[in-house]
């Protein structure tokens, strides 16, 4: 059995090498270095507080989380963990969602979309299943190191995607639960996002979505604002920058490639689009994320 100090350099490693899933292997008392300074999050994530109390920061906002809560933690954010107690323990999981993209249904896909353009950038919740997400991680963390059995893979991605449409579950339920917003609202917001998540590469004018669902597109943007906080080009908009972030940071695509995955006429317009909306051009945001990992 290894030791908590062995766990968390194991773990700080794998989040340093940036792998597909980083897990704590069962319950640590501390994080590892890289995310007590500001880690870009390119994962989903998961850290079930079993005991003491911690606090962090995304996006420099602050949130403090307690023994029986969990972390809910989506991609493009910035984390950053803070003090805890002397008694902290806690389960982590980062994982990508593409490994598992494939096999998922198109309901989880539009719950994902949702919780990753909704204004909250994260959750802290009591969701009283902490206990079968913890059981999920320390299964899921059996599987690191088993690569010559391809069985052992696969059994690894039906565990991450059980876990993925337990989490869906879980978000689902709390959204109706605290979202006032008529429930038919929100039906007809999820079909939106599913529009968005299949169009967004090609097309970013309100009236295309607001003509497949059959709405004025006045009325659509108004009906999306009061769900989820934006407009449906804000939607789209965030979704092309999402996605243009993680080509910039992995993967050796040119900026004129980029801009043609995403139907611009050049170059030029995607960077001037990207910059407006990030405050930084294609190629600064590139490097400064190339600096950031020289700097880990």
């Amino acid at each position: 059995m290894i030791s908590q100090t062995e766990r968390l350099k194991r773990l700080n490693q794998m989040l340093v090498e940036r792998r597909d899933i980083c897990c704590s292997e069962g319950s640590v008392d501390a994080f590892p270095a890289v995310l007590q300074k500001n880690f870009q999050m390119e994962y989903l994530g998961l850290i079930v507080c079993k005991q003491g109390e911690f606090q962090f920061t995304l996006n420099q906002k602050p949130f403090v989380v307690k023994a029986g809560e969990t972390i809910f933690l989506y991609e493009a954010t910035i984390f950053c963990a803070g003090s805890c107690t002397a008694d902290l323990r806690i389960d982590v999981l980062f994982y990508r969602i593409n490994l598992i993209r494939d096999l998922l249904g198109s309901s989880v896909m539009a719950m994902h979309l949702y919780a990753t353009l909704t204004p909250q950038p994260c959750y802290v919740w009591s969701t009283g299943e902490e206990e079968d997400i913890a059981r999920y991680i320390s299964l899921i963390s059996r599987y690191r190191h088993t690569t010559n059995n391809p069985f052992d893979s696969h059994e690894r991605k039906l565990l991450l995607l059980a876990l993925t449409y337990r989490l869906c579950s879980i978000y689902s339920r709390r959204l109706m639960e605290e979202n006032q917003v008529a429930g038919h609202k929100i039906d007809t917001f999820i079909q939106l996002i599913r529009l968005v998540e299949r169009y967004y590469k090609q097309e970013r004018g309100v009236a295309f979505y607001a003509d497949k669902l059959c709405l004025s597109p006045k009325y659509l943007s108004a009906l999306s604002k009061s769900v989820c906080g934006y407009t449906v080009q804000e939607l789209v908009f965030r979704a092309i920058i999402r996605r243009s972030m993680l080509l910039l940071k992995n993967s050796n695509m040119t900026i004129q490639e980029i801009s043609n995955e995403f139907h611009f006429p050049n170059a030029s317009a995607f960077g001037t689009f990207f910059k407006k909306e990030t405050g930084l051009s294609p190629l600064h945001y590139r490097c400064a994320e190339e600096n950031s990992l020289s700097d880990m």
